[in-house]
């Protein structure tokens, strides 16, 4: 067992198979004599393999292939012995017969060799022609691919004239936005410093009238004192109901008195005329400050739907260039910032 285990360990190369070729032999020794050559055909082909499908059998023949031993001086003279017949056969042989054979032999490879040559020949036209029609395809497909390559460039041109255009474009607007920014926060300034210069001279006015008012109440009711006072004055005042005296019985003091209050109606007049100016001039600059954002958010509006105009045209014209453009979807535009330039 020993022994066979290292004859499977040292098992490659030719001399493996010449010892399993000889055991296969031996085993068969009884079948392959009583066989003619189509029988010995068909045991080899059919009958032997059979045979050694099991693992029993297949172990048997591995063991007694590793148990053969061939001597190598044997082989040696077995070889000698069939070189020495075959020259022997050789020389006995007719010389005319000899060269038929050799000349048929040479026929044979040579006919071989033609066939060979034909085969070749043919592959290599049928590869010239495979090479040539790749060839032409290959330059085909280079024409087309510089003519994408053309007008992919000459697209970057216009797409990068059109780029500058648009910069440009939008230099000028932001110039413009600025300035328009500029004045409407100089006129809203001078608009705040004009609202603030009347409210202060409101206040004032506001409160030189309650001053006046009070004064005028004070000297009413010393005037009405008096009045009082006087027992005919009383009488008038008492059936009447109101201060209300002849024109000829006036005294210059109630004379002043009611030039006073004429004018102080008078002066209340003209600062309600300046107040409702001064209104009138606040709700006038509301209005062009809303105006003014109105149209700082139209500009923003603009400039940014004029980018997105460019870059999804930029964009689509470089894809469908380079022929990857995806199907096309359209873009929300973002709304003004507040306070963007």
């Amino acid at each position: 067992m020993g022994s066979w285990r290292t004859c499977l360990q040292r098992s490659e190369g030719m001399n493996i198979i010449f010892h399993v070729a000889l055991a296969l032999l031996k085993t068969s020794k009884e079948d392959l004599l009583q066989a003619d050559f189509e029988g010995a055909l068909k045991f080899f082909r059919v009958q032997l393999p059979k045979r050694y499908r099991a693992e029993e059998n297949a172990r048997r023949l591995m063991e007694q292939a590793c148990n053969i031993k061939v001597p190598t001086k044997k082989l040696k003279k077995y070889e000698r012995e069939y070189q020495t017949m075959r020259e022997s056969q050789l020389q006995q042989e007719d010389p005319m017969d000899r060269y038929k054979r050799e000349n048929r032999r040479l026929q044979e490879a040579s006919m071989r060799l033609e066939q060979e040559n034909d085969d070749l020949a043919h592959e290599l036209v049928t590869s010239k022609i495979a090479l040539r029609n790749d060839l032409d395809q290959a330059e085909d497909k280079a024409d087309v691919l510089n003519k994408e390559l053309l007008l992919t460039k000459q697209k970057l041109v216009e797409t990068e004239e059109e780029k500058r255009k648009q910069e440009e474009e939008t230099a000028q607007l932001k110039e413009v936005f600025r300035k328009q920014l500029e004045k409407a926060e100089s006129e809203i300034k001078k608009t705040t410093a004009i609202i603030a210069d009347y409210k202060q001279i409101c206040s004032q006015l506001s409160t030189r009238l309650e001053k006046q008012q009070t004064a005028s109440k004070d000297e009413l009711e010393v005037v009405k004192g008096k009045v009082m006072a006087c027992k005919h004055c009383s009488e008038i005042f008492s059936k009447e109901g109101t201060l209300k005296l002849p024109a000829l019985s006036l005294d210059n003091k109630g004379l002043e008195i009611d030039d006073e209050k004429d004018a102080l109606k008078k002066q209340l007049r003209e600062m309600e005329l300046e107040l409702a100016q001064t209104k009138l001039q606040l709700v006038e600059a509301k209005c062009k400050i809303q105006e003014l954002e109105h149209q700082r958010g139209a500009l923003m509006n603009e400039i940014q739907a004029a980018k997105n105009s460019w870059f999804s045209k930029t964009l689509n014209s470089i894809k469908t260039a380079t022929g990857t453009q995806p199907p096309q979807q359209p873009q929300p535009s973002l709304p003004p910032k507040e306070g963007s330039t």
